[in-house]
């Protein structure tokens, strides 16, 4: 084949490639059927499957915040810029200084195998999602009080897609994709010099690249959550070892083990301080339709399963699966605690901890939802609070948005909310990764 053609071909390939991207962003689609509200709550609609050889589509583009504008806070709370220009700003974590580290991540390098790999690469273009990891912390400095951080400076780099951190005993915990480090750490410190050590390997990469950690409240162990690679162990379950799973490992001992499992992909950790339960929020499974199945936050007892992927809301079976169901495992299954909507991919999570956005907000999960790619209408893009009742329940309401007005009216997201950290004002910070900006909410 001489040169010329083969090159033609490439470029027809490409065409088609291109074609059929675009197909599937303006035809394609089953558009929901049921209201957000509907299938929210602790006692959701669960919709008929509605099983797509192609997912239903809905992306938004990202065209960022014009100077000034911010997102809509709710009635009673403010919201301001405390950092901007930043490189996909996900997790954070507030130090005892006052200090704050940003993890400036995103997915390590995939290859964009083929027609789905080709469009999945121009989806993640689309959304302003496709930028090449930072693969660094840097922190950030309030140091006249005033509600912006006036300095930064890069704490780590050369990191491999970073994203959960704890600092705790004079060290820095952090989660690569692909292993959990620690780094000799006081607050204070601008600079970190010296080398990680590899406490434990992860399973890296796959479709679900985030790794986040969270310290237990009698500060003994961590809690380490990890996606799965696939939507429904498509690839074979093999490739799912030790994953779609929270794993727990002992900071004393180095030893670690399997704490939860059959999370499809568990992001946000937090400890409800009133009844010390780890939670977490779940994004589900997709190619189901527009109407579900529901995302979820929830409660994650030792040994727990949530059904992935054989089961979801904890009797509904996923026919598409392959791989054989374990034995007895239907009844060991648990019920989420609580719908947060259909493909709204909640990630960031905090606890009121004492009501410090007023006492609306004063006992409750605070929940950041990244927003849809694949529901019609989308769904998402807001930061809301879930009402828990005396006994570290949620209450049977639907979620308060707290944070709206990242969708720009004409088809674009200004920004995504991503992650959710308190800072230590009492303030709310949450990261906006396609917008490069940590928003700080507050009461007046």
């Amino acid at each position: 084949m001489s040169s010329k053609l083969r090159n033609t071909l490439i470029a027809v390939g490409m065409v088609v490639l291109i074609l059929a991207g675009i197909a599937i962003y303006f035809i394609h689609g089953n558009p929901a059927e049921m209201t957000l509200d509907a299938v929210s709550g602790t006692d959701p609609v669960i919709a008929e499957p509605n099983y797509e050889k192609v997912p239903t589509v809905k992306l938004l583009g990202a065209s960022g915040w014009p100077d000034g504008a911010t997102p809509v806070a709710a009635d009673g709370l403010q919201v301001a810029r405390f950092a901007t220009g930043l490189d996909h700003p996900r997790a954070m974590l507030t130090l005892e200084n006052g200090d704050v580290l940003v993890a400036e991540t995103n997915s390590p390098p995939r290859e964009a195998n083929g027609l789905t790999g080709k469009i999945m690469e121009w989806m993640m273009d689309k959304v302003g999602a496709g930028v090449p990891s930072a693969n660094r912390i840097i922190l950030l400095r309030d140091g006249d009080g005033d509600g912006v951080a006036e300095t930064r400076s890069v704490l780590l780099s050369g990191l491999n897609s970073p994203f959960g951190m704890v600092a705790h005993d004079g060290k820095l915990y952090v989660a690569n994709t692909d292993a959990l480090v620690s780094f000799p750490f006081e607050p204070g410190q601008v600079k970190i010099e010296a080398e990680a050590t590899k406490l434990m390997d992860l399973p890296g990469g796959g479709g679900h690249w985030a790794r986040n950690i969270v310290l237990s409240p009698d500060e003994e162990h961590l809690y380490i959550s990890v996606g799965s690679a696939s939507n429904i162990g498509e690839s074979g379950m093999d490739k799912e070892a030790g994953r779609a799973a929270i794993h727990e490992f002992d900071i004393a001992s180095g030893t670690h083990r399997l704490y939860g499992s059959g999370i499809r992909n568990p992001t946000g950790l937090a400890f409800n301080p009133d009844s010390g339960e780890l939670w977490t929020t779940v994004n589900e499974r997709d190619m189901m339709g527009s109407d579900g199945p529901p995302d979820y936050l929830t409660n994650v007892p030792i040994g727990v399963h949530y059904g992935w992927p054989w089961i979801y809301w904890r009797f509904e079976y996923d026919g598409r699966v392959e791989a054989p169901m374990p034995q007895y495992l239907q009844e060991y299954v648990r019920y989420p605690e609580y719908s947060l909507g259909a493909h709204v991919a909640p990630l960031g999570l905090v606890f009121a901890d004492g009501g410090k956005l007023g006492e609306k907000f004063a006992s409750g999960a605070f929940v950041a939802r990244h927003g849809s790619w694949n529901r019609k209408p989308v769904s998402g893009y807001d930061v809301v609070f879930v009402g828990f009742d005396d006994r570290g329940n949620p209450l049977e309401q639907l979620p308060v948005p707290v944070l709206t007005g990242f969708l720009d009216g004409n088809d674009d997201a200004h920004g995504r909310p991503t992650m959710l950290a308190w800072d230590q004002t009492g303030a709310l910070l949450v990261s906006d990764d396609t917008g490069g900006i940590i928003w700080r909410v507050t009461a007046p």
